[in-house]
């Protein structure tokens, strides 16, 4: 049988027939690259936990290839691609600044910004929801955190694309190299100027707080705040987008649950919840084996690379009862969207109050959601899938 491929429009647009035949077999070689997948819940934890027999430093390897020379991808340079102890000392660095004293103070501003959107998209009559709230407002939140200007939010989305696209078992041609290579150093010579002003000028804010970050006598390196800043660009921005495009999504296509969330708004946070686990905005992140190990009955040879499928996981029916479906009373929440064990997300509690909050203000104004006819277009990234665009109508409450 035909490898499966992660990246090809039948996967993009519905993964999950495709995870039910990689369970079936839960240790198998998917393409780009001949990765190979785990897809089990038990064993996508177990190599979580596990980061002496799977090392997160191929992140580096798969996120840098050798094109970028000279300019580098700092996503692979970040918490994402670290393991212990360099991953312990670099999580205690960055844990100083983003506290939940951080995320608090973005509370009222969350508020007033999606507010604003949801009375912008009740005023037109039909719109792109990507575009007019699921985008602007983790863009709100991140140019507040990473201290960038109001007129540079818009350029956001793109850099953040832009870094997600790149795999290095990806032929890109020339033109697109030199495109990404511009980029990238556009990218990290904002973050320059944003650091070396928080070093001359602080402010209560977030890279303020970093750049004054101190552990153990250690102070955090000018690299290593870029390297989390690009982190928290492509994990606050790309998760909060896709989760709430996805929940968007689901609500318009089961209005039932819509209407029984606006009138029980104590279910929001378990709506979301599941609109995690069944359409996580993490679909796998990559792994190299340090030396040969047994999983699911198969051995793995030393120094391959391969794919925790986390969307596969979070569907797992040894886990989850009606695995395939919403359920709002569901008890248990092992979904590992966020990641597991050393990885899991230090944005996780963020992303939660984005969406709870966004969400909130959404369905106080609006009953229901109708799709626009067609195919939706799925983002390109081996990792992380949304929608690039939904076009809906939104009908007022």
């Amino acid at each position: 049988m035909k490898p499966i491929d992660v990246m090809s429009p039948e996967f993009r647009a519905d993964p999950a027939p495709f995870y039910a035949r990689l369970r079936s077999e839960p240790i198998q070689q998917v393409e780009p690259g001949g990765l190979w997948a785990i897809s089990r819940h038990e064993d996508v934890q177990f190599a979580f936990k596990n980061p002496k027999l799977f090392t997160s430093t191929f992140v580096q390897q798969a996120s840098n290839p050798e094109w970028l020379e000279g300019v580098g991808n700092p996503l692979g340079y970040s918490l994402l691609g670290l393991d212990p102890p360099q991953h312990t000392q670099m999580r205690a660095l960055v844990s100083h600044a983003f506290t939940h004293k951080t995320i608090a103070r973005l509370e009222t501003g969350i508020r007033r910004v999606a507010g604003e959107l949801a009375e912008n998209i009740l005023r037109q009559k039909e719109v792109d929801f990507v575009q007019a709230f699921a985008l602007p407002l983790p863009a709100f939140v991140i140019g507040e955190l990473l201290g960038f200007a109001p007129e540079l939010r818009p350029r956001l989305k793109q850099w953040s694309d832009d870094i997600v696209s790149i795999v290095s078992v990806v032929q890109e041609p020339p033109e697109r190299i030199a495109y990404l290579r511009r980029t990238l150093s556009e990218f990290q010579d904002f973050l320059r100027e944003v650091i070396a002003d928080r070093r001359a000028r602080p402010r209560e804010d977030l890279m303020s707080d970093l750049v004054r970050a101190e552990v153990e006598g250690r102070s955090i390196t000018e690299s290593e705040v870029i390297a989390f800043g690009t982190a928290l660009l492509v994990g606050g921005l790309e998760t909060t987008i896709h989760l709430l495009s996805h929940t968007v999504r689901r609500m318009a296509l089961a209005p039932e649950v819509l209407a029984r969330v606006r009138a029980e708004p104590a279910l929001l946070p378990a709506l979301v919840e599941e609109v995690l686990r069944l359409d996580s905005p993490l679909q796998l992140t990559v792994r190299l084996t340090t030396q040969e190990v047994e999983l699911g009955g198969v051995k793995l040879p030393a120094y391959a690379p391969v794919a925790l499928m986390v969307g596969s996981a979070n569907r797992d029916e040894r886990v989850f009862e009606r695995a395939d479906e919403l359920v709002l009373e569901r008890r248990t929440q092992q979904h590992i969207s966020f990641g597991y064990g050393v990885h899991f997300c230090l944005g996780a509690p963020l992303a939660r109050m984005e969406a709870r909050i966004g969400l909130e203000e959404l369905f106080s104004r609006c009953q229901g959601f109708v799709l626009a006819p067609g195919e939706l277009k799925w983002n390109y990234s081996i990792g992380l899938r949304g929608p690039v665009a939904l076009p809906l109508r939104a009908i007022p409450a």
